[in-house]
Protein backbone atom coordinates (compact mmCIF):
# COMPACT_ATOMS: atom_id res chain seq x y z
CA UNK A 1 0.00 0.00 0.00
CA UNK A 2 2.35 2.11 1.16
CA UNK A 3 4.42 1.74 -3.01
CA UNK A 4 1.20 2.75 -4.38
CA UNK A 5 0.80 6.03 -1.82
CA UNK A 6 4.55 6.58 -2.85
CA UNK A 7 4.28 6.22 -6.63
CA UNK A 8 1.60 8.24 -6.70
CA UNK A 9 3.00 10.95 -4.80
CA UNK A 10 6.03 10.38 -7.47
CA UNK A 11 3.42 11.29 -10.16
CA UNK A 12 1.71 14.27 -8.91
CA UNK A 13 5.27 15.79 -8.03
CA UNK A 14 6.50 15.05 -12.11
CA UNK A 15 3.27 16.88 -12.99
CA UNK A 16 3.97 19.55 -10.94
CA UNK A 17 7.29 20.12 -11.86
CA UNK A 18 6.00 20.15 -15.90
CA UNK A 19 3.72 22.61 -15.47
CA UNK A 20 6.07 24.77 -13.51
CA UNK A 21 8.41 24.64 -15.87
CA UNK A 22 6.13 25.34 -18.92
CA UNK A 23 4.96 28.50 -16.90
CA UNK A 24 8.28 29.69 -16.24
CA UNK A 25 9.31 28.63 -19.97
CA UNK A 26 6.57 31.43 -21.38
CA UNK A 27 8.42 33.72 -23.44
CA UNK A 28 8.70 37.26 -21.84
CA UNK A 29 7.73 39.84 -24.52
CA UNK A 30 9.83 42.93 -24.69
CA UNK A 31 7.20 45.76 -25.32
CA UNK A 32 7.72 47.67 -28.41
CA UNK A 33 5.08 50.50 -28.52
CA UNK A 34 5.25 51.84 -24.74
CA UNK A 35 3.93 55.23 -25.60
CA UNK A 36 0.63 53.47 -26.47
CA UNK A 37 -2.38 54.28 -24.59
CA UNK A 38 -3.35 50.81 -25.21
CA UNK A 39 0.11 49.52 -24.24
CA UNK A 40 0.01 46.48 -22.16
CA UNK A 41 2.02 45.58 -19.75
CA UNK A 42 2.34 42.27 -17.08
CA UNK A 43 4.19 39.68 -16.01
CA UNK A 44 4.59 38.38 -19.62
CA UNK A 45 5.27 42.31 -21.16
CA UNK A 46 8.58 43.68 -20.11
CA UNK A 47 9.31 47.50 -20.27
CA UNK A 48 12.94 48.70 -21.29
CA UNK A 49 14.50 49.44 -17.55
CA UNK A 50 15.26 53.06 -19.89
CA UNK A 51 11.62 53.80 -20.91
CA UNK A 52 11.00 57.28 -19.11
CA UNK A 53 7.87 58.62 -20.95
CA UNK A 54 8.47 62.52 -22.31
CA UNK A 55 5.81 63.79 -21.14
CA UNK A 56 5.51 63.37 -17.42
CA UNK A 57 4.07 66.39 -16.03
CA UNK A 58 4.01 67.08 -12.09
CA UNK A 59 0.11 66.80 -10.44
CA UNK A 60 -1.40 69.42 -8.57
CA UNK A 61 -1.80 69.00 -4.64
CA UNK A 62 -5.50 69.90 -5.16
CA UNK A 63 -5.26 66.29 -6.72
CA UNK A 64 -2.70 64.81 -5.56
CA UNK A 65 -0.33 63.62 -2.78
CA UNK A 66 3.49 65.67 -3.54
CA UNK A 67 5.54 64.65 -6.19
CA UNK A 68 3.50 62.53 -8.33
CA UNK A 69 3.57 62.74 -12.00
CA UNK A 70 1.77 61.41 -15.03
CA UNK A 71 1.57 61.39 -18.83
CA UNK A 72 -0.62 64.78 -19.55
CA UNK A 73 -3.02 63.20 -21.31
CA UNK A 74 -3.40 60.84 -18.40
CA UNK A 75 -2.73 64.25 -16.11
CA UNK A 76 -5.40 66.35 -17.76
CA UNK A 77 -8.40 63.55 -17.38
CA UNK A 78 -7.60 62.68 -14.23
CA UNK A 79 -7.78 66.38 -12.63
CA UNK A 80 -11.11 66.52 -14.01
CA UNK A 81 -12.23 63.58 -12.65
CA UNK A 82 -10.98 64.83 -9.48
CA UNK A 83 -12.39 67.82 -9.65
CA UNK A 84 -15.85 66.58 -10.78
CA UNK A 85 -15.92 64.48 -7.75
CA UNK A 86 -14.84 67.16 -5.45
CA UNK A 87 -18.01 68.97 -6.46
CA UNK A 88 -20.12 65.98 -5.03
CA UNK A 89 -18.13 66.49 -1.96
CA UNK A 90 -16.06 63.19 -3.08
CA UNK A 91 -12.48 63.54 -2.44
CA UNK A 92 -10.45 61.45 -4.64
CA UNK A 93 -6.25 61.79 -5.52
CA UNK A 94 -3.54 60.10 -6.60
CA UNK A 95 -1.26 58.08 -3.42
CA UNK A 96 0.70 56.93 -6.48
CA UNK A 97 1.57 57.41 -9.84
CA UNK A 98 4.96 57.11 -12.09
CA UNK A 99 7.54 54.96 -10.86
CA UNK A 100 10.88 54.76 -12.16
CA UNK A 101 12.55 51.31 -13.35
CA UNK A 102 14.82 51.89 -10.28
CA UNK A 103 12.34 52.83 -7.69
CA UNK A 104 9.95 49.43 -8.55
CA UNK A 105 12.98 47.32 -8.18
CA UNK A 106 13.32 48.79 -5.13
CA UNK A 107 9.96 48.14 -4.07
CA UNK A 108 9.71 44.66 -4.82
CA UNK A 109 12.72 44.06 -2.90
CA UNK A 110 11.02 45.53 0.12
CA UNK A 111 8.21 43.15 -0.46
CA UNK A 112 10.35 40.05 -0.56
CA UNK A 113 12.37 41.11 2.55
CA UNK A 114 8.75 41.33 4.04
CA UNK A 115 6.63 38.92 2.75
CA UNK A 116 6.31 35.34 0.60
CA UNK A 117 6.89 34.93 -3.33
CA UNK A 118 3.18 34.03 -3.66
CA UNK A 119 1.67 37.56 -1.72
CA UNK A 120 4.77 39.08 -3.20
CA UNK A 121 3.72 38.11 -6.68
CA UNK A 122 0.01 38.55 -6.67
CA UNK A 123 0.35 42.26 -5.84
CA UNK A 124 4.39 43.62 -6.62
CA UNK A 125 5.37 44.17 -9.95
CA UNK A 126 9.20 43.46 -10.70
CA UNK A 127 10.72 46.16 -12.65
CA UNK A 128 9.75 46.32 -15.90
CA UNK A 129 6.91 44.31 -15.36
CA UNK A 130 5.02 46.98 -13.55
CA UNK A 131 2.46 49.82 -15.36
CA UNK A 132 3.30 52.62 -12.93
CA UNK A 133 6.62 52.88 -15.25
CA UNK A 134 4.71 54.07 -18.20
CA UNK A 135 2.81 57.22 -16.25
CA UNK A 136 -0.22 55.63 -17.24
CA UNK A 137 -1.61 54.09 -13.82
CA UNK A 138 -2.39 55.90 -10.70
CA UNK A 139 -3.23 54.27 -6.98
CA UNK A 140 -5.90 56.61 -5.47
CA UNK A 141 -7.85 57.46 -2.20
CA UNK A 142 -10.59 58.67 -1.05
CA UNK A 143 -12.03 60.52 2.22
CA UNK A 144 -11.06 57.61 4.46
CA UNK A 145 -7.04 58.45 3.38
CA UNK A 146 -6.23 54.33 3.03
CA UNK A 147 -5.57 53.65 -0.62
CA UNK A 148 -5.69 49.74 0.34
CA UNK A 149 -9.33 50.81 1.83
CA UNK A 150 -10.61 52.19 -1.34
CA UNK A 151 -13.31 50.31 -1.85
CA UNK A 152 -14.37 50.73 1.76
CA UNK A 153 -14.75 54.28 1.30
CA UNK A 154 -17.45 56.37 0.17
CA UNK A 155 -15.80 57.55 -3.34
CA UNK A 156 -15.20 54.02 -4.48
CA UNK A 157 -18.48 53.52 -6.39
CA UNK A 158 -18.86 56.65 -7.90
CA UNK A 159 -15.11 56.00 -9.29
CA UNK A 160 -16.42 52.55 -10.54
CA UNK A 161 -19.66 54.02 -12.33
CA UNK A 162 -17.76 57.05 -13.69
CA UNK A 163 -14.13 56.64 -14.27
CA UNK A 164 -14.37 55.22 -17.90
CA UNK A 165 -15.56 58.23 -18.96
CA UNK A 166 -12.34 60.09 -18.32
CA UNK A 167 -10.50 57.28 -19.99
CA UNK A 168 -9.52 54.89 -16.78
CA UNK A 169 -10.57 51.54 -15.87
CA UNK A 170 -9.98 49.52 -12.47
CA UNK A 171 -7.28 47.39 -13.81
CA UNK A 172 -6.95 44.51 -11.64
CA UNK A 173 -11.01 43.88 -11.00
CA UNK A 174 -11.88 40.78 -8.94
CA UNK A 175 -13.08 37.73 -10.01
CA UNK A 176 -10.32 38.17 -12.85
CA UNK A 177 -6.96 37.69 -10.96
CA UNK A 178 -6.43 34.61 -13.18
CA UNK A 179 -6.63 36.76 -16.22
CA UNK A 180 -4.42 39.95 -15.15
CA UNK A 181 -2.21 38.24 -12.82
CA UNK A 182 -2.30 40.40 -9.84
CA UNK A 183 -5.12 39.96 -6.96
CA UNK A 184 -7.94 42.84 -6.62
CA UNK A 185 -6.62 45.87 -6.37
CA UNK A 186 -9.39 48.24 -5.43
CA UNK A 187 -7.52 51.84 -5.78
CA UNK A 188 -5.49 50.92 -8.73
CA UNK A 189 -6.69 52.45 -11.91
CA UNK A 190 -5.19 52.32 -15.56
CA UNK A 191 -5.67 55.67 -18.54
CA UNK A 192 -5.90 54.46 -21.67
CA UNK A 193 -8.02 56.66 -23.34
CA UNK A 194 -11.80 57.65 -23.50
CA UNK A 195 -12.76 55.26 -26.07
CA UNK A 196 -11.48 52.61 -25.33
CA UNK A 197 -11.99 52.92 -21.62
CA UNK A 198 -15.98 52.62 -22.91
CA UNK A 199 -15.39 49.58 -24.95
CA UNK A 200 -14.04 47.75 -22.26
CA UNK A 201 -16.34 49.02 -19.77
CA UNK A 202 -19.26 48.02 -21.58
CA UNK A 203 -17.84 44.78 -22.40
CA UNK A 204 -16.79 44.19 -18.82
CA UNK A 205 -13.28 42.76 -20.07
CA UNK A 206 -9.83 43.17 -18.87
CA UNK A 207 -6.93 44.97 -20.91
CA UNK A 208 -5.38 41.49 -20.65
CA UNK A 209 -8.68 40.44 -22.68
CA UNK A 210 -9.13 43.39 -25.00
CA UNK A 211 -5.28 42.17 -26.28
CA UNK A 212 -6.36 38.54 -26.84
CA UNK A 213 -9.19 39.85 -28.98
CA UNK A 214 -7.03 41.96 -30.84
CA UNK A 215 -4.63 39.25 -31.51
CA UNK A 216 -7.45 36.78 -32.70
CA UNK A 217 -8.81 39.48 -35.18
Amino acid sequence: MKKIYSFILLVVIIILFFRDCSIKKKEINIISNPNSLDVLVNKFNKLNSEYIPSDLILMPLKNSNKDKYLRKEAADNFIKLSNDASLLNYKIIIASAYRSYEYQTNLYDDYKEKYDFKYTSSCCAQAGFSEHQTGLAIDVMGSNNDYHKFDESQEFNWMINNCYKYGFILRYPKGKEKITGFKYEPWHYRYVGVKLAIFLHQKNITLEEYHKKKEIK
